[in-house]
C-alpha cells in the first residue's frame, strides 16, 4: 500500500489496539497526520491495517516490510516536554534511561533496519534537551491538536530547537486526562511539519491511578520503585524504535501494520528480580528497568532483548 493509501486508510478505520488513533477512541476527528499507537495491556486488534487491501506488499522472511519511506539514520536527538507537575525522582528515571538506552544492546536492534539507500539506523541516542509546560493546554482530556500544541509552542519560543533528527516526547503528568489514554492506548508517534521542519513527536502518558494495569508490566513494585515512571520508560522505549524505524508511518511494518515494537508488544523475555522483589530485564546505566522487547530484523524475524 502506498503512502497515501495507508494514511487514508489509518485515518477511517477504527481500531482498537496497536494502531488505535486517539481521534477513534471517543474524540473528535483528528486533523493530525494517523498516529500510530502503543495498546493497553489485553487489546486484540479489530480491523488490521493492510489486511484489507489487496495492494499490501508480500511477506518478507524477517517478518516485517520496507515500504519505501524515510528511516531516521542519523544520531537520534531526543527532547522531552515535562507536561504538568512532575517530582525530580519521577522524571530522573526516565531522563536515566533516555541518556542510556543509545549504544546499548537494546537499542542495537534497530540497527537492522535501513532506508532506501540500505543506511542502517545507528545505535545513537543523545539526550539533547528538557523542558516544561505548566499545563498550557490544560488539564483534562487533551486532544490530538493538543499535544502538537505543546510541541509548537516548545520550538516557536526556542525553548526548544526544531531538529529532523530529533523525536518529541510529550510527556504528561498523572494529573493529566487524554483522550484514549488508559482505555485504549499507552502512547503513541506521529509527525508533523512545524515551521519547515518534518517533526516526529510522541505522547506517554503517565499512568499513576487506578488504571495502571493497562499501561504497565507489574503493578505492585517496580524496578525503580515508581510503577508509573517505569511503565512510561516501556512505553517511551517502544514509540522511540518505532519513531526512528517508521518515522512518517509509511518505512517499516508488516501486513497486519505492525511496527517493529508492536509486533512483541508486552513481551519482555527473560527477567530477573531486583532488591525490591520486582522484575528487571535489562541494566542500562546504573538503573534496571523492565522494558518491551522489540522485533529484530534478520535472521527470520523475532523478538529479543538485544542485537
Amino acid at each position: 500500500m502506498n503512502a497515501a493509501g495507508r494514511s487514508a486508510l489509518l485515518a477511517s478505520l477504527v481500531i482498537s489496539t496497536v494502531l488505535v488513533s486517539p481521534s477513534h477512541s471517543g474524540a473528535a476527528p483528528s486533523e493530525l497526520n494517523p498516529v500510530h499507537a502503543a495498546p493497553t495491556r489485553g487489546h486484540s486488534l479489530d480491523a488490521p491495517v493492510g489486511a484489507q487491501s489487496s495492494k499490501a506488499p508480500p511477506q518478507r522472511s524477517n517478518g516485517i516490510n520496507y515500504n519505501g519511506g524515510p528511516v531516521m539514520v542519523n544520531i537520534t536527538h531526543a527532547y522531552v516536554i515535562w507536561y504538568g507537575t512532575w517530582p525530580s525522582a519521577k522524571t530522573s528515571i526516565i531522563s536515566s534511561f533516555l541518556g542510556s538506552v543509545g549504544g546499548s544492546p537494546y537499542f542495537n536492534i534497530n540497527t537492522t533496519y535501513y532506508n532506501a539507500a540500505k543506511t542502517k539506523v545507528q545505535n545513537s541516542v543523545t539526550l539533547v534537551a528538557e523542558t516544561t509546560d505548566d499545563y498550557s493546554q490544560g488539564h483534562t482530556n487533551l486532544s490530538d491538536t493538543a499535544i502538537k500544541n505543546v510541541v509548537a509552542s516548545a520550538l516557536n519560543s526556542g525553548r526548544l530547537q526544531a531538529d529532523p533528527d530529533g523525536v518529541y516526547f510529550v510527556l504528561t503528568s498523572s494529573d493529566v486526562t487524554k483522550s484514549g489514554f488508559l482505555t485504549s492506548y499507552c502512547g503513541w508517534h506521529t509527525y508533523a511539519t512545524i515551521g519547515s521542519t518534518n517533526v516526529k513527536y510522541s505522547f506517554v502518558g503517565d499512568p499513576t491511578g487506578p488504571q495502571v494495569a493497562g499501561c504497565a508490566g507489574q503493578t505492585t513494585s517496580s524496578p525503580n520503585g515508581d510503577i508509573g515512571a517505569d511503565a512510561m520508560v516501556s512505553v517511551i522505549a517502544h514509540e522511540l524504535e518505532e519513531a526512528v524505524t517508521d518515522p512518517n508511518l509509511n518505512a517499516w511494518y508488516d501486513n497486519r501494520g505492525y511496527e517493529n515494537a508492536d509486533k512483541c508488544a508486552w513481551t519482555f523475555g527473560t527477567t530477573y528480580n531486583v532488591t525490591n522483589g520486582s522484575k528487571a530485564n535489562m541494566k542500562l546505566g546504573d538503573r534496571d528497568y523492565l522494558i518491551q522487547r522489540n522485533w529484530v530484523n534478520a535472521s527470520g524475524g523475532y523478538c529479543a532483548l538485544s542485537y
